[in-house]
């Protein structure tokens, strides 16, 4: 049964619907992803990604040990309809960490000629990588069979990217994480999420990449960063006005106590920061996603002090 023909989501609102009335905070929710796979997969896009797709058994279990030797990773289905008759597949690779992002591409005829395929390797420089690509990959979570939000939000603003950036830039992607934000994009090689974008933001979302800038307003966070650092980064930004995407550098962080860290941020300009940075659950609980059974209070983290150490 779809998310939609469920008896109990009959007439209740959409996540993402309820997530933007109440104001929950955008800051500090990306998923934590450091290595990504991007497979173009043009069947049907199942709750469980690789579990449920037409994928050999011995293909979806190469793919399962190369997430896990890579560590903190994560496999995306992605697709163009445009694509759609085309005769072979896409692959994309990569990483998102700060100071040594890089993604490749390949082509393959067939899927099953990556059994055996080192992503880990590629990545390290101990096997041949495919060709390194040059442009911003953005992906838009269309992933309705995850929540119905992710179809609502996603497919017109996927529209409207692809009016707006170069063909090979923009694809549809099975789920990123955070199905209340949509519509969510991210934008790889640096892993930067963005959420509650619309089809009317979408030349100004990548205007603002172009010229190496975030969107604030739109910022959930950068995935090589965990939740409480990416609460400090923004808490900089705003702070400061720095918007370009390598304006703000993580210089260290530590837990000081339960729910609690302290986290050191230095700027483009040599000064700074420290953010002391809580972790808190919403007032009131809600349905966090469409398919959830039972409303849930959301883990939030802020920055409750922030501390300029150093001028530039």
């Amino acid at each position: 049964m779809s998310v939609e023909e469920k008896p109990a989501l009959r007439g209740r609102a959409f996540c993402a619907a309820r997530s933007s009335a109440s104001e929950e905070p955008l800051a500090a929710t990306a998923s934590r992803i450091d290595h990504w796979i991007l497979l173009e997969y043009r069947g049907l896009w199942d709750r469980d990604v690789l579990g449920g797709s037409l994928l050999s058994t011995e293909l979806k279990r190469h793919l399962r040990e190369q997430l896990a030797a890579l560590g903190n990773a994560r496999l995306l289905f992605v697709k163009q309809p445009e694509r759609r008759a085309r005769g072979r597949r896409r692959l994309f690779f990569g990483r998102s960490r700060p100071g040594v992002e890089r993604f490749f591409g390949l082509e393959v005829d067939h899927q099953e000629d990556l059994v055996g395929f080192d992503f880990a390797g590629a990545l390290s420089g101990e096997a041949t990588p495919g060709v390194p690509v040059e442009h911003p990959l953005v992906v838009v979570c269309t992933h309705g069979k995850r929540d119905r939000c992710c179809a609502k939000y996603g497919r017109p603003l996927y529209d409207a990217l692809r009016d707006e950036a170069d063909s090979d830039s923009v694809w549809q992607s099975t789920h990123v994480g955070g199905d209340r934000f949509a519509g969510n994009v991210v934008f790889l090689p640096q892993g930067l999420y963005y959420g509650r974008v619309q089809p009317r933001d979408a030349a100004s979302l990548l205007a603002a990449h172009a010229a190496g800038r975030v969107d604030l307003d739109r910022y959930r966070g950068r995935s090589s960063y965990g939740f409480p650092v990416q609460a400090a980064e923004h808490a900089v930004r705003e702070a400061t006005g720095l918007l370009g995407i390598g304006d703000v550098e993580v210089a260290g962080s530590e837990r000081v106590g339960p729910g609690a860290w302290r986290v050191r941020l230095r700027t483009s300009a040599g000064a700074l920061f420290v953010a002391e940075v809580a972790e808190d659950v919403a007032e009131e609980p809600a349905y966090l996603t469409c398919c959830a059974e039972e409303p849930k209070r959301a883990c939030l983290y802020a920055a409750t002090a922030l501390r300029r150490l150093t001028a530039a």
